[in-house]
């Protein structure tokens, strides 16, 4: 009888290990996740995980986001990188490995400065924190970047999205909703086969390589960058450019250039205009004792962009939300004198969009730009991207344009005006410039005419230098959005990130950023109010709940078995 029960109990045993081998095992083979979180914060999307399904080969993430001493909110970032590269690596079958490592750890002062050397040059900056410790504050770098490499590819991904005017808790927030897009979009540029082409025209006085320095090197990273000179490639060439980029022109286009233009955008071709329609720059005005007339431009666009739905008007938009220059304001000991004042002339755009394009991006510094109008066509969806402020108000050229108007204390008044669009996007379908039209003589090539484009895309920007990074007195560039005079820093190169990702793109991927998480904080004065009681019910009442069923317990076996 006693063998019989040993037996039983040893095969009861034997059940038990097998099925928690097999749970095991199946729980190892299936990945799933349950998320009750009313934004499924905790969830990727269908592209995400189509992606990390379909990888190619393996990759490999550094996170350098990795410190014993962070503050809460980047030990937040951190846990919510880490959570989202362990869900994208159950769906990648193991084809994607990361790792986080403390990059600075054990080096001296020289072998740390080599380090951030070396990480800017791959388009990693540091961010210096203040920590607070039992010594005080201590001044602390550290990355909040990561590198998505496959084979000798290497793509950046900055972590902290910063934005000027919101709350620290913000901006972290917004860090964490972007972390699925970031990824999934540095990833599949990193196995991806070949490059999609990106084209920068030249030939009409467009902004140099040396203007456009930044954001040729970040394109770089996943895209085959170049300039497009349209007198001189071939139509079978133009068309294997999947963005072409029109960056200030300042000479007009011939009828050829423009029939070229035209039928690319009908087969397809996805085109980002930044166009100034004013001749106004900064630099004249100080070569010319103070003042210039800012006089239209005569591009030979207005006919072709009119036909697509969109209209730049030859004015300028004065923003009291504005860039900041220098002004010499006299001198002392024979020492010039400069000082930043605000120049109404280059407005800072604050994206009020919720478009994935803009959404959540800095304020975006521009130059003399100009107001847009769109026109009611058929088959085109209009979104305007970028806005002025409401305190704006705007000049028709030819004026004259002078420092003087430094001093002029704007007056609230004139500065009373509806928000004037600068950037629109164009989706849908277009007529072409050149339907009931010939074929220009010009043209030597065979290249049959279409009247009307396949769905495609384009935006249009009245402000040729949104991208144009600023150029030391040693002749370096800067990064594309930072002001050397003000360091500060804009979104203008996030935007043009998104821009290509978005026309480039035809998987939806953009859609991502439109992820909203919400943040739920504490009411910090109920939290120092009600902190005694929350502390007492939290430490006091376990403890009490377990003590009284403990001596409920003693007591009832105590009579239960007292006979």
């Amino acid at each position: 009888m006693v063998s019989s029960n040993k037996k039983r109990d040893l095969t009861q045993v034997a059940i038990c290990l097998v099925v928690i081998l097999l749970i095991n095992y199946v729980s190892g083979a299936f990945f799933t996740r349950f998320d009750f979180t009313k934004e499924k914060r905790y969830t990727l999307s269908t592209i995400s995980k189509n992606i990390m399904d379909s990888l190619p080969k393996v990759v490999k993430v550094t996170v350098y986001l990795q410190s014993g001493d962070l503050p809460s909110g980047f030990k937040r970032l951190q846990s919510a990188t880490r959570d989202m590269l362990t869900d994208m690596q159950a769906y990648s079958s193991r084809k994607l490995q990361f790792e986080f490592i403390d990059l600075l750890a054990g080096m001296n002062a020289e072998q740390q400065q080599q380090a951030i050397h070396d990480l800017r040059v791959k388009g990693i900056e540091p961010t210096n924190l203040s920590v607070k410790n039992d010594n005080g504050l201590t001044q602390k770098i550290i990355f909040p970047s990561a590198i998505v490499s496959a084979d000798d590819k290497q793509i950046p991904v900055q972590l902290l999205q910063t934005r000027n005017g919101i709350s620290y808790d913000d901006q972290l927030n917004n860090s964490i909703q972007n972390l699925e897009y970031d990824f999934a979009s540095a990833i599949k540029k990193a196995v991806a086969d070949g490059k999609p082409e990106i084209g920068f025209t030249e030939g009409h006085h467009e902004l140099t390589d040396l203007q456009l320095n930044d954001a040729l090197r970040s394109l770089a990273d996943g895209f085959t960058v170049g300039r497009v000179n349209l007198k001189t490639i071939s139509f079978a060439s133009l068309l294997k450019i999947k963005l072409l980029v029109i960056p200030k022109p300042d000479k007009a286009f011939t009828e050829d250039e423009k029939y070229k233009i035209d039928q690319y955008l009908m087969r397809g071709g996805k085109i980002l205009w930044c166009i100034d329609q004013v001749s106004a720059e900064l630099d004249s005005l100080r070569h010319h004792e103070g003042s210039q007339l800012a006089f239209n431009k005569t591009l030979n666009l207005d006919d072709q962009l009119f036909r697509y739905g969109i209209r730049i008007n030859y004015d300028m938009v004065l923003d009291m939300n504005c860039a900041q220059i220098p002004v010499n304001t006299g001198s002392i000991a024979g020492q010039g004198q400069m000082q930043l004042v605000p120049w109404l002339f280059y407005p800072i755009f604050v994206p009020t969009s919720k478009h994935p394009l803009v959404k959540n991006l800095d304020g975006i510094r521009s130059e003399f730009a100009s107001t847009l109008d769109t026109l009611a066509f058929k088959g085109a969806k209009k979104t305007v991207l970028l806005s002025s402020s409401p305190f704006n108000k705007k000049l028709t050229s030819p004026h004259v344009v002078s420092l003087q108007m430094i001093e002029e204390v704007p007056k609230p008044q004139d500065f009373q005006s509806p928000p004037k669009p600068v950037a629109v996007l164009l989706e849908g379908t277009f007529i072409s410039n050149f339907r009931f039209r010939p074929v220009p003589d010009s043209i030597h090539e065979q290249i049959p005419q279409l009247q009307q484009s396949k769905p495609t895309k384009m935006i249009v920007i009245s402000d040729g230098d949104i991208f144009k990074n600023q150029i030391a007195s040693d002749g370096l560039p800067f990064q594309l959005g930072f002001d050397r005079y003000t360091q500060q820093s804009y979104g203008n190169k996030n935007l043009l990130l998104n821009i290509v990702d978005y026309m480039t793109d035809e998987s939806g991927l953009i859609e991502l950023r439109t992820k909203e998480i919400q943040l739920r904080l504490l009411d910090k004065p109920r939290v120092r109010g009600e902190k005694l009681k929350w502390q007492l019910i939290n430490n006091i009442l376990p403890i009490a709940l377990v003590l009284i069923f403990a001596i409920f317990q003693h007591y009832n076996r105590k009579r239960k078995y007292a006979h």
